[in-house]
């Protein structure tokens, strides 16, 4: 997040563990920079659909930044398309923005007022209610484009409901915070995906019309360009993104700014640099021209609302979250793994500037020990360390050269080895056939749970031996076999040598058998002659 804000994020803004709802400005940042996509903005479409189901006029306030996210189509092919998703109409928030930027100017001609503060960007208030109240005395009293565009839709449209639809996250809290002008919220990410869902294609074509300068409002200096700037003794400047609107509220809190009115955008490139845009293939050029061509030279001719219509009042947020003490503090950097200053790297990795304020948001349940990169990669190292030393398979790891870069002491018993310094940065031939190393290495394919007999050191291993860190190392695993071999071996004997009996067994009664055989042919005989003799007798008889 940004320097002294916290690292939270508001409920509109989806995500895994606690969020601060009194903390976010709900600027998008994290939206846009997270790479796994863990945060997702609250999608108000279904929201949208209902409110077009219940029968009443709905009707879109469209953000002048729509030309820049949808190339080539103009209010009439945007209408068009949104007419067919059911929407009553379509106007422009420009509408909305010239009643504004005529309020600013009228309250810098006639109202005696040192500095004025845009209200426009959302974001920008809520980081001067919650961090600057301070300078709330300066943050202009006057509605949203967003808002007096959707209160002048009310008042011309009987029973009408408004969807306002934008690049912003901002815009979701600030419809539900003050209740009953804006009824709904779409980024242009929603609309996209409804438009795609039922079939609907925008036309691309864009017709500028003169009668549109508060187009502007989206890119930065874009107020300015449509104020007449002539308020005697003011200064006007723009300011975009959040480290530079915290800067300059700094100033203005410490009372060295005065005569100045300032446009504020949290958003670099101001709404036309939105996190919904930003997300999605960002251009600050080409969205820059995008909008400016397709913007007017006058204002709208629209009807100005009374003063009082235009009417905002702000009061300061406050931030619950309690602070650690020093000693609180100081357990958590322990818990970290930092026992004195040095260890405190302040790398900023985890989102904070310094390892205490990390300490400080852990405290308030906002982070987690586990965010901090030099305490996962010292945990992991302390793991994989405890792993290698305790296992009872010998670990050997091995450079792209074939060179031994870590030995565990499993892997010096099996290789009669006293200390790992006998052989760290010798070639790996000087312990072990480099043969299938070798293949490992030419071919990326690992060899796994091989057998082979190490002469040298009388004993059997079964080797598994696999690329680590994309190729540039070589894993080597290796277990112990001896004893298991020799059981294999003793077994194969001792079948052997029950096949060898049975065969001898199976012999001997084979010879008996024959015999056997033998003396009963023999006796047979006899009697077939004996009694063949004493039949003739009879016979002869």
């Amino acid at each position: 997040m940004y320097p002294s804000l916290p690292g939270e994020v508001h409920p509109l803004l989806r995500q895994s563990g606690p969020y601060y709802r009194d903390e976010c400005i709900l600027c998008g940042h994290c939206f846009v920079v997270c790479p796994q996509n863990a945060k997702a903005i609250v999608d108000e479409t279904e929201k949208a659909r209902v409110l077009i189901q219940s029968g009443d006029p709905v009707v879109v306030s469209l953000a002048p930044s729509f030309v820049a996210n949808y190339e080539g189509v103009g209010i009439e092919a945007m209408r068009e398309a949104l007419k067919k998703l059911g929407f009553y109409d379509v106007e422009e928030t420009a509408l909305g923005a010239t009643m504004v930027k005529r309020e600013y100017d009228r309250i810098l001609m006639e109202e005696n007022r040192d500095v004025v503060i845009s209200s426009c960007c959302h974001s920008v208030n809520l980081l001067i209610q919650k961090y600057f109240p301070r300078v709330l005395p300066y943050l202009a009293d006057v509605l949203s484009p967003m808002q007096a565009h959707c209160e002048d839709i009310k008042r011309r449209i009987p029973k009408a409901r408004t969807v306002f639809i934008g690049p912003c996250v901002a815009k979701k809290d600030e419809a539900e915070y003050y209740e009953g002008t804006v009824d709904a919220v779409l980024t242009y990410e929603e609309l996209t995906g409804w438009l795609k869902k039922e079939g609907v294609e925008l036309r691309r074509e864009k017709q500028p019309d003169a009668y549109s300068l508060a187009r502007f409002f989206p890119t930065t200096g874009g107020i300015l360009k449509t104020m007449a700037q002539d308020a005697p003794g003011f200064t006007y400047m723009a300011l975009d993104g959040v480290e530079n609107c915290i800067a300059a509220l700094r100033e203005i809190e410490q009372g060295s700014i005065h005569h100045c009115f300032i446009e504020m955008s949290a958003c670099v490139g101001s709404c036309a640099g939105g996190p919904v845009m930003e997300k999605y293939g960002h251009s600050p050029l080409k969205d820059y021209l995008a909008v400016s061509q397709y913007a007017g030279n006058r204002d709208f001719p629209i009807e100005q609302p009374e003063i009082r219509q235009l009417r905002k009042h702000f009061e300061p947020i406050d931030q619950r979250a309690s602070m650690p003490s020093e000693t609180e503090i100081r357990d958590i950097l322990r818990e970290m793994g930092k026992f004195k200053p040095s260890q405190e790297l302040n790398c900023g990795s985890c989102g904070y500037n310094t390892c205490r304020e990390k300490a400080i948001a852990i405290y308030q349940g906002k982070a987690e020990i586990s965010m901090c990169l030099p305490y996962l990669m010292e945990k992991a190292e302390n793991v994989n360390d405890t792993i290698a030393r305790n296992s009872p398979n010998g670990i050997i790891m091995l450079n792209d050269q074939l060179e031994v870069q870590q030995i565990n002491p499993a892997a010096l018993k099996i290789l009669n080895l006293r200390s790992d310094s006998a052989v760290l940065g010798d070639q790996v031939v000087r312990i072990l056939d480099p043969t299938p190393f070798l293949k490992v290495k030419n071919t990326g394919r690992g060899i796994f749970h091989e057998c082979s007999y190490l002469a040298e050191y009388g004993c059997t291993v079964q080797q598994t031996i696999v690329p680590a860190e994309g190729g540039r190392m070589l894993l080597c695993i290796m277990r112990d076999v001896s004893d298991e071999e020799e059981t294999r071996r003793q077994r194969e004997e001792i079948s052997r040598q029950t096949v060898e009996v049975a065969d001898k067994v199976v012999d001997k009664q084979m010879r008996i058998v024959q015999e056997i055989a033998s003396l009963l042919g023999e006796t047979a005989a006899e009697t077939k002659i004996a009694l063949s003799k004493l039949k003739e007798s009879i016979t002869n008889e």
